[in-house]
């Protein structure tokens, strides 16, 4: 079984769409703060900050399983699924309760935020991500 970054996020009246579900383009946003969280807060406590200099997003991919409705916060649990020399693959899953309601992929590339052009991830980087793999 693979570790996984589990994140409760909370969905905000301003994620709501006309029809009282959230809004497909907001599920972005929840994937973004789950991915944050893992990469300045989990990889903070793991000794490693260089994911906060500067990461870019090369792609996105979500599968919408069923609606999500305002309430409780969701539970986005993510890992990684894929490491290479400048890039990786975050996958997750977001829950509504107990209930799958999406799933999602995101390539990520280190970006060197001075000289303006991505990078290769560090060993310590490599090390923490692959404790999520």
């Amino acid at each position: 079984m693979t570790d996984r970054f589990i994140y409760h996020c909370p969905v905000r009246w301003s994620d709501m769409d006309a029809y009282g579900h959230v809004n497909n383009a907001r599920f972005l946003t929840l994937y973004e703060e789950a991915r944050v969280a893992m990469m300045f807060v989990g990889a903070r406590e793991a000794g490693v900050t260089s994911l906060e200099e500067g990461v870019i997003i090369a792609r996105h991919e979500i599968d919408y399983l069923r609606p999500v409705d305002y309430g409780d916060p969701v539970r986005i649990e993510s890992w990684i699924e894929d490491i290479r020399a400048a890039r990786f693959t975050v996958a997750y899953e977001l829950f509504d309760g107990e209930v799958l309601a999406s799933r999602a992929r995101t390539v990520c590339a280190p970006y060197d935020l001075k000289k303006q052009r991505p990078r290769r991830l560090t060993e310590a980087e490599r090390a923490f991500l692959s404790g999520y793999r």
